[in-house]
């Protein structure tokens, strides 16, 4: 048996076909409607809409036929989708292209084939509508011209159906993307007002007087926390609009990461065991990385803050410092943990998990947004793997400093 030779763009094609997710096997009820059209028109006992796989053919709709998809080694449709153009085969067994195909030798003893290619918008051919017979025969013109409208609608209905899906998409991520800013602006509001309400009510105290020296410089103390606050909080938004934009200063350099955490551990320590966690780190002595330190302090930072923030009394942090494969940092806590379905959103810009909201944990949601940022500036990258009620862990990896030039 001939096999027939396959498509010059057979790559391209099966791409397409992957992008479309046009290779299901079950049958559709549009596609299963053109199958019927296509074996009352020509008046044939089996038609199909069928896709070419990479060594199978799948029925998207088919009359006549239990199955839903057959070997490419039945070559009517590859023959077809190579040729590029309406393929009628009489008589299959007077035809040596045919006439030893599986389906012309044995059940369902296939002697009469018309097929039209089904070519996309990109000028590809991602299958055939076809019609088979027992018996020899033709059809009329007007039938194969009916046949190839059957093939166009076809290929209509699947980028139809591929680009509603993309729609849905869109829709729904642009759905997700207002409620953040809702979210963001709710947070930021309260974030804002919060320690500007404090900075107010002490600044009323201070000026009606009456009040020691000892209590004013405790009131000052607030006021100056307050005031700190609403600046991280700006330079956090100021940051993030920075990294979108692609304008955030970068100057990368050999820097020792394990100096770089002793130096973020011995800075989140006091608040650490102000929550009555233990917060450990395992480095080696040193490890040279090519980054910008600053930028690298922000996200140690931010994920300890985190960590801290989100493990309950009595919890643990603990950082670690490897080399090997690359030089990587792994800040893991005992925390509350972060559901399934939510860790795909936790470096979107301004998500809070809902445990966040519920609990009334504090935050804007554009911590782990600016790490992972951060991280891509530097040509790295960040993971983080979590189970609810059993804790989370953050993993981000740089690369290594270059070797020093031979003296």
């Amino acid at each position: 048996m001939a096999q027939a030779p396959a498509p010059d763009d057979e790559a391209a094609r099966l791409r397409e076909l992957d992008q479309l997710g046009a290779l299901e096997v079950i049958a559709e009820p549009v596609f299963q409607a053109i199958a019927v059209l296509a074996s009352q028109i020509c008046r044939a006992p089996i038609a199909l809409v069928n896709l070419l796989g990479r060594d199978r053919q799948y029925f998207k709709g088919h009359v006549g036929v239990s199955s839903v998809s057959m070997d490419r080694r039945v070559t009517f449709c590859p023959y077809t989708a190579t040729t590029r153009q309406t393929l009628e085969v009489p008589d299959a067994l007077a035809d040596p292209r045919f006439r030893d195909d599986p389906i012309v030798t044995g059940d369902p003893y296939v002697r009469f084939y018309a097929g039209a290619p089904m070519v996309n918008s990109r000028d590809v051919v991602l299958g055939v509508v076809c019609v088979f017979d027992h018996r020899p025969r033709r059809l009329a013109a007007e039938r194969l011209q009916a046949l190839e409208t059957l093939a166009l609608c076809a290929v209509g209905m699947l980028e139809l159906r591929h680009h509603a899906r993309q729609a849905e998409r869109v829709m729904a991520r642009l759905r997700e993307l207002e409620e953040l800013k809702h979210q963001f602006l709710r947070t930021v509001n309260h974030e804002l007002r919060t320690p500007l309400t404090s900075i107010r009510s002490y600044l009323q105290l201070l000026q009606e007087g009456g009040l020691d020296p000892e209590t004013e410089q405790r009131f000052m103390q607030v006021i100056e926390r307050n005031g700190d606050r609403i600046l991280d909080l700006v330079d956090g938004l100021l940051l993030m609009a920075s990294l979108n934009a692609r304008t955030a200063i970068f100057h990368p350099a050999p820097t020792d990461l394990a100096e770089l955490a002793r130096q973020a551990v011995a800075e989140a320590t006091a608040k650490a065991w102000g929550s009555d966690q233990s917060l450990t780190l395992d480095a080696p002595e040193r490890l040279d990385v090519l980054a910008d330190a600053g930028r690298i302090r922000h996200v140690m930072a931010q994920l300890l803050d985190n960590a801290i923030k989100f493990t309950p009394s009595g919890g643990r942090v603990t950082v670690t410092v490897t080399g090997d494969p690359v030089p990587a940092v792994e800040v893991r806590d005992t925390g509350i943990g972060i559901e399934p379905d939510q860790l795909e959103h936790v470096f979107d810009d301004f998500y809070r998990a809902p445990q966040a909201e519920y609990q009334a944990i504090g935050g804007t949601g554009i911590g782990l947004s600016i790490v992972e940022k951060v991280m891509r500036m530097h040509g790295g990258s960040v993971r983080i793997a979590s189970r609810p009620g059993e804790g989370t862990s953050v993993r981000f990896t740089l690369p290594a400093a270059p070797p020093a030039p031979s003296p």
